[in-house]
């Protein structure tokens, strides 16, 4: 004969919280959820300017197109870096597939070594020496790179067509590089380019052909063009001055 087990309950607590749920039916929820309901976001890290940036950011119509001889001049009276700044161009275009090939007639203050891919940079390659910033190839000799795709490829240096690394005349396409040719191209989310025209040090004169020899081939595309200085504001250009 089976026996029966008497079980007291009143030993087990079970807190249960009652809520309101849709059409006055009840539902219990566990007290661990309701302490997480309690939790607190997180706030929201509010980025404040300094002073310094405010004022410097006051001397700025955001409003008007500055011609290009003002606006280089105004954003290198606005740079505050201890440092020498870099000026940039930050270009609005069309959509986020133009790209454009352009040569700057003066040196933006960045070197690039730039060599042909040979047995001996493979060499190199292999021994993880990559002493160079851009690598040229011809198409013959693309085979032998290939074995390299993964050590180039993530560092962008694998050379292509599309930026001008990949040709049938590797030594002419060198001398090109190293006077500053460069491919230009839009970020891959949002048409905009971002380009270096030079240091705050360079002179007015040359930062403006600068900026007119990036403008002249993206002419037809080009939404807006901002330039700034390293922790300067943005000054747009009026391009009808280009």
């Amino acid at each position: 004969m089976g026996t029966t087990r008497n079980v007291d309950m009143s030993s087990q607590e079970v807190k249960v919280k009652k809520v309101t749920a849709p059409a006055g039916t009840t539902e219990e929820t566990p007290v661990e959820d309701e302490k997480a309901a309690k939790t607190p976001a997180k706030p929201r890290k509010i980025h404040v300017r300094s002073q310094k940036y405010t004022a410097i950011k006051s001397k700025v119509d955001r409003n008007r197109k500055y011609d290009a001889l003002s606006a280089v001049e105004l954003i290198k009276q606005l740079s505050y870096a201890k440092f020498g700044g870099t000026v940039t161009a930050d270009v609005e275009v069309i959509s986020t597939d133009v790209t454009a090939e352009v040569t700057l007639p003066h040196l933006t203050g960045k070197q690039q070594k730039v060599v042909i891919a040979d047995d001996t940079i493979l060499k190199q390659i292999e021994a993880g020496q990559l002493d160079f910033d851009v690598l040229v190839s011809s198409p013959q000799f693309m085979p032998k790179l290939a074995k390299y795709a993964r050590i180039l490829g993530p560092k962008g240096l694998m050379p292509n067509p599309k930026n001008g690394t990949l040709s049938p005349n590797p030594e002419r396409a060198v001398k090109e590089l190293a006077a500053g040719k460069q491919i230009i191209k839009t970020e891959k989310k949002q048409p905009l380019m971002h380009i270096s025209l030079g240091k705050t040090s360079t002179e007015t004169k040359a930062l403006i052909e600068n900026l007119r020899a990036l403008y002249s081939p993206l002419k037809n595309k080009v939404i807006s063009i901002t330039i700034s200085s390293t922790m300067s504001p943005g000054v747009k250009i009026d391009t009808e001055t280009l």
